[in-house]
């Protein structure tokens, strides 16, 4: 027999919709939200000259530049105010949470609930500031030393450079923040995702171009298209993977009453981690790039402008290079592991199952239950790592082969499925609820005619 909620699911229609008025609500904020962030995305810096800019950026996009310019929406490749995008914001969230394992005083906060959580926000936010102060100054070094993209350099182009810069990621943390408070989805995730969807239709354009001209096979193209629609498959696939541990309750008397004991499951998903590890494992090899660009390093357009060791490790973390893909794919598989560990905690979820009644069978509850479950987390998120490597760097050897654009990386097409999957459950909670609600005030308006 279908659960009441399946029986909601199943009678979602657009009537539902219709009649969910603080879901349109939520809907019109977000894509608000958006699209001043799009607009936000052709806002240039200036200063800038766009043509010298263009020709620049036409010799480096398919490096770790355009890594760069893929999570910001097309904004480095425009030089625009949101050209750092939110990419401060994730280094910072991932140096704080590196910390809460480390410093005593944040562990301590962590565990102080909501108003612990809010102080470590704080601090990811002015670390999110500091980065992007580090990054902004690097910018506007590399973008002098290119040489004629910068019509009068000096240092009142760094100082406006570096404000403009660092105010757009403070403006895209708050709008992200809002997203996730008023709108639909997690906001940071949405921003990102709306700048892959935004560049993709030129990506498409660009590739039928070169098919046009002979660059591209026509097979080969064909083959990209059918590989695209393999991984997203796939990503599907596994997204939805959960392994159920069979969850025991006792039978229980209340009053005269005798309730029998009843099961459930523990649902744990295959891939706990989410899009967080390839975001991190990203963002985290920008920051070479970053500071190539420090002393004269290596400039926009990718060429060296000094004879230090950094410029040799940025050549090497381009795509398609040994060392790119070693540390991209040893990254991916550490953050996977980490970040399970922060949103997972087995001790506190058998703790839990302790104080309702719940066991799982052939297992002790309390400390026996807390191992058993770490044990089957561990290996299904070897499984998860797994699946995120091949996912993410599976695309990249065929751009490294090809010249394909890079939009139809993993990275891309799993930050992607992921959000439109999460978004859309988020959507359907949203009418369930409403739904239920309806039900609810009906019954009780039957009740008072009765």
């Amino acid at each position: 027999m279908a659960s009441a909620a399946e029986q909601l699911a199943a009678n979602i229609n657009f009537s539902a919709f219709a009649k969910a008025d603080e879901l349109k609500k939520r809907l019109l904020f977000t894509l608000g939200a958006l699209l001043v962030y799009r607009f936000g995305t052709y806002l240039p810096l200036p200063g800038i000259d766009a043509e010298a800019l263009a020709a620049a950026f036409e010799q480096a996009q398919t490096g770790i530049i355009g890594l760069f310019n893929m999570f910001s929406g097309g904004a480095v490749g425009r030089m625009a105010i949101f050209a750092l995008g939110i990419m401060p914001y994730i280094s910072a969230s991932i140096i704080i949470q590196l910390m809460t394992t480390v410093v005593p005083t944040l562990e301590q906060l962590k565990k102080e609930g909501e108003q612990g959580r809010k102080q470590i926000n704080q601090y990811t936010r002015y670390l999110t500031v500091a980065l992007a102060i580090f990054q902004a100054y690097g910018i506007s070094i590399g973008l002098e030393a290119a040489g004629t993209i910068v019509k009068d350099p000096g240092l009142f182009f760094r100082f406006t450079t570096v404000v403009t810069l660092v105010g757009g990621t403070v403006f895209l943390m708050w709008l992200g923040e809002q997203i996730t408070a008023r709108g639909i989805g997690n906001g940071i995730s949405l921003i990102i995702f709306a700048g892959i969807v935004a560049e993709l239709p030129a990506a498409v354009a660009g590739t039928l171009e070169l098919g046009r001209q002979g660059a591209l096979s026509t097979p080969l193209i064909l083959g990209v298209i059918l590989l695209a629609i393999i991984v997203i498959a796939f990503i599907v696939f596994v997204e939805r993977a959960q392994r159920r541990l069979l969850i025991q309750y006792p039978k229980r008397q209340m009053g005269n009453r005798m309730f029998e004991g009843n099961a459930s499951h523990l649902p744990l998903k295959l891939n706990t981690a989410g899009v967080i590890p390839p975001i991190f494992a990203s963002s985290l090899l920008l920051i070479p790039a970053t500071l190539a660009n420090f002393g004269g390093g290596s400039t926009v357009d990718g060429t060296a402008g000094g004879s230090n060791w950094i410029n040799t490790v940025t050549t090497l973390l381009g795509h398609g290079q040994p060392l790119y893909m070693i540390l991209y794919a040893t990254l991916i598989a550490f953050f996977a592991f980490f970040y399970t560990a922060i949103v997972f905690n087995p001790s506190d979820t058998a703790d839990n199952l302790k104080k309702h009644g719940g066991f799982i069978p052939g297992y002790r509850p309390g400390e026996r239950t807390a191992q058993y479950i770490d044990y089957v987390l561990t290996r299904i998120t070897v499984a998860g790592a797994a699946y995120l490597v091949i996912v993410c760097l599976l695309p990249e050897f065929l751009i490294s082969a090809t010249g394909v654009p890079f939009y139809f990386g993993g990275t891309s097409l799993l930050i992607v499925v992921s959000v439109t999957m999460d978004t859309v459950a988020q959507v359907q909670g949203h009418l369930l609820a409403h739904q239920y609600d309806g039900i609810i005030k009906k019954a009780k308006l039957r009740g008072r005619r009765r």
